[in-house]
Order: structure tokens, then C-alpha cells, then sequence
């Protein structure tokens, strides 16, 4: 019997694909089972068919996982921040691992390599040093919120339904930030209601307020508030800058972006500092890192120190090696190698990141690392000096082919590649294979509650 669309099947959740998604196999037919984990039996019915898998939700609960908990957050379910907080956190990790080593196996062709156990976050709550929020003209309802007509449909200021960029949340708390982010959300959103200036529609693309982005620095317990608008307003955003930095010793700076275009994206046409510093400063390892409000930074601050530590492990520097970098960003990656390398070079294409870059080289006194603006294409084969070491830690849609070739015409004796995308990680190693061993992969867990997960790779070039 085929598969169709609107057929009901009950069913016992065999496995879990990464995306997150149970999965069970009817009449030869993988089934994506969204909400569902291995140990499930549910009643389920397909809402979508293709050639070769279709997609089920879950009609009826007939007896759940021995591996469910009772997630805490009162969106789990509906918000697309963590979608696994109904699974035991250890659980979460074995499938994380289980992803990686699939991908290396099936899209890699890597049955041989030794994938460690997963390094767990120290925090699966409150791990989280930046958060967004959208604010909506329109929010977007809880089943629960449905049934009570008090509930103003109204403004809301919080995060997203999945896969949607106009169905949003009023967060009220969000468990992935520590509890002062909560008080600022609440106070920005009590702001925007009283401040008589209408939040953004995200179908009309009419209104003032658009998002609020919070930064905190772990290590020195501080915080910067983003707020970002679609116009000035030079009596308004004064005022909310001296509330919060009154209210609140740890906020050490308030930024204002503002940009016009409908893009849904926190970057600001222009920026300027309400209050306060214009950057924060967090630390990894023995170094600090100076934050701006759009700056990239690991969101797991604890967890980028466990993931970079075994960068620094599998790189096996002794201190005379020159490093290379591509992708190299802030130069996060660089200044951690520069202590035990004799020279780093960090190619990076973006002239704001190798400004950032830069100045957390002068910051932290770091003289032997070098930055170099460019497309990677035509920075690379500039490279006159072979390398020992190659630090590879591209976008999450992997290398450009180009870039991989021209890897292998360096032919270091070593790399690194540092990975937040299993398939795309499997998919570059295969241009690797031929010159190249896969000797270890360690997965990191920086993002609790999601599928997401880091992947460390050591390669060592084939002796010939």
C-alpha cells in the first residue's frame, strides 16, 4: 500500500533524523515525525508526500518514550528556540553524536573514523550569551492563549514559531538566557507599550519598534542592550537608555540600530550609542574579547571555550609552526593558537570582522597574528609560505569547491576542521580523502534543546 497524503498509521517511533524529527519506516517509506523520539507509539497522519519520504504530526499520544521529560518552558512545542527540551539531555546527546558519525558514514563514505562521545554544555539552561527578539503588531497565540478572550492580540515582543517569520511569540521568559534577560525584556516590552510609537508589522512592514537584542558577558556578569527601530526618534530611545542603565548596575551599554529595510535581520543601517560602552567584554581561556553589538560571538561562552580547547588539542602546536586560518572572523580562533604558535594568518572576508579582529589582537597584546581581507579564492593561492597547520571553520553551508581545492595544493600536514553543520562537514571531507586521514572527530554540544551540534575534525596527510 502506498503512502498518501491525509492516511492515518499507528506507529512506533524508530529512530531520529537530524533536523530533530522522529522517524519510522512505513511500507519501506521513511516518515518525518515532528515532535516525536525513538520509544514513541503514536497515532499519526501524513501532511506531506515526495518522491522518496513524507511528513506526519502526531494525532494521538498512545504511550510515550521512556526517554521524555517534562520540558519546563511553557512554549516548548510551539517556539522554534529548543525543540528537544522533551528529551533527557544525555539522550540529546547520544543523538548528536549518532548524527555526525551518520553523515560522515553515509554522505562522507567515512566508516572508519573515531567519533568521541559528546562534550555536554555545562549549563542546559541559561547558556545563552545573546538573544533576539521580534517585536510584531500581531502575536501569535498559544492553544492555551486561544481560549482565554482576555488575552490582547495585540503587540508581542519574543521569538518565533518555526520555520515562520511572522508568527511571534509575547515571551514572557525565555529559559535559554539568565534571569536578568528576562527582566529586560519585560521592561523594554512594559516601554514599547506606554511609549505610544507602533511595533513593527511583519506583513505591512509599517511601525517603529523592530527588535531587542540582548549580550552578556559571562565572564564579568555584564550586559549590552540592542534596540533596534526603523527610524530615529531622539526623545524616545533616550529615555528607554536611562531606565534600563538606572534600573540595572550590570547593563553597561545601550545601542540603538536602525535600518528601513524589510529584511528581517538585527543589523542596523546605522548604529549609535545611547548609553554607556559601545562594547562588552567577555573572556575565553586567558583572553578577552571585546563584543560590539554586531559582532559575531559563540552564544555558548562556556561551551566556545571547550570547542576551541580541542581545536588547540588537535592542532598539536609546538610553538614553531606557522597556523593558517580561513574563515577566521573576530580571530576568536587565532589569538586562542597565537600563545603556541610561532605566526597565525586569519583570512576572512568581511572587513568589519577583520577589524574586530584586530582590535582584540591589540586588546590582548597578541603580536604574532596577521589578518587578511578578501574573498578566500583569491586571498588563498596569494599564500606563499606552506602552512603546517590549516584551521578550517567555514559558514554552515561548508567550502566553496574552489577554496577546497586550493587546500589541497597547500597540503599541510595537518588540519583542523571545525564544523557546525554534519552534513556539509561529511560532504567537504570527501575532497579531503584521497590525501588526507581522518584520525578523530569530537562533537561539542553548544546549543542544549536543539539538534544542533559543533563537530572538531583532525586530519593528518597520508604518508605517500
Amino acid at each position: 500500500m502506498k503512502v498518501k497524503k491525509g492516511q492515518t498509521f499507528e506507529v512506533e517511533i524508530s529512530g531520529i533524523a537530524f533536523g530533530g524529527k522522529g522517524l519510522v519506516r512505513i511500507n519501506g517509506m521513511a516518515v518525518f515525525v515532528d515532535q516525536a523520539v525513538p520509544g514513541d507509539q503514536v497515532l499519526i497522519r501524513i501532511t506531506r508526500k515526495k518522491k522518496n519520504y513524507a511528513e506526519a504530526r502526531v494525532m494521538e499520544w498512545r504511550k510515550a518514550s521512556p526517554d521524555r521529560v517534562d520540558p519546563p518552558c511553557i512554549y516548548s512545542g510551539f517556539c522554534g528556540g529548543c525543540k528537544w527540551q522533551f528529551l533527557e539531555y544525555a539522550v540529546q546527546l547520544k543523538y548528536k553524536r549518532q548524527h555526525v558519525q551518520e553523515s560522515l558514514e553515509h554522505i562522507g563514505q567515512i566508516r572508519d573514523a573515531r567519533v568521541h562521545p559528546t562534550i555536554p554544555s555545562s549549563q542546559i539552561f541559561g547558556y545563552r550569551n545573546k538573544m533576539e527578539f521580534s517585536c510584531t503588531d500581531r502575536r501569535w497565540l498559544t492553544p492555551d492563549e486561544m481560549q482565554r478572550p482576555e488575552i490582547d492580540k495585540g503587540f508581542g515582543i519574543g521569538l518565533h514559531v518555526p520555520g515562520t517569520f511572522f508568527k511571534v511569540f509575547d515571551t514572557k521568559r525565555c529559559l535559554l538566557q539568565p534571569d536578568l534577560g528576562n527582566q529586560l525584556l519585560d521592561d523594554v516590552r512594559q516601554f514599547i507599550i506606554s511609549s505610544g510609537l507602533p511595533p513593527y508589522g511583519l506583513h505591512s512592514h509599517e511601525g517603529f519598534w523592530r527588535f531587542l537584542m540582548l549580550r552578556h558577558s559571562v565572564a564579568f556578569d555584564r550586559w549590552m542592550v540592542n534596540i533596534v527601530t526603523a527610524a530615529e526618534h531622539r526623545k524616545v530611545l533616550p529615555r528607554i537608555a536611562h531606565l534600563l542603565m538606572e534600573t540595572y548596575p550590570a547593563v553597561i551599554g545601550v545601542i540603538h540600530n536602525m535600518t528601513a529595510r524589510k529584511a528581517g535581520v538585527t543589523t542596523g543601517e546605522s548604529e549609535i550609542t545611547l548609553a554607556g560602552d559601545s562594547t562588552l567584554i567577555d573572556k575565553i581561556g586567558a583572553f578577552e574579547f571585546e563584543i560590539s553589538a554586531n559582532s559575531f560571538f559563540q552564544t555558548n561562552t562556556r561551551g566556545a571555550a571547550k570547542l576551541y580547547a580541542t581545536v588547540k588539542q588537535y592542532a598539536e602546536l609546538s610553538g614553531s609552526e606557522t597556523v593558517l586560518d580561513l574563515y577566521s572572523g573576530t580571530g576568536t580562533i587565532p589569538i586562542l593558537l597565537s600563545d603556541a604558535a610561532r605566526d597565525v594568518i586569519g583570512l576572512e572576508m568581511a572587513p568589519s570582522a577583520v577589524a574586530d579582529a584586530e582590535n582584540n589582537c591589540r586588546h590582548n597584546q597578541v603580536e604574532n597574528c596577521r589578518f587578511i581581507l578578501g574573498d578566500i579564492r583569491e586571498t588563498l593561492p596569494a599564500i606563499s609560505q606552506r602552512p603546517e597547520v590549516l584551521i578550517i571553520d567555514p559558514p554552515r553551508a561548508g567550502m566553496h569547491p574552489d577554496v577546497a581545492k586550493q587546500v589541497l595544493a597547500l597540503l599541510p600536514e595537518r588540519m583542523v576542521y571545525v564544523s557546525c553543520n554534519p552534513a556539509t562537514l561529511a560532504r567537504d571531507l570527501i575532497s579531503f580523502k584521497e590525501a588526507y586521514r581522518v584520525e578523530e572527530v569530537q562533537p561539542v554540544d553548544l546549543f542544549p534543546h536543539t539538534y544542533h551540534i559543533e563537530s572538531v575534525v583532525k586530519l593528518v596527510k597520508k604518508v605517500v
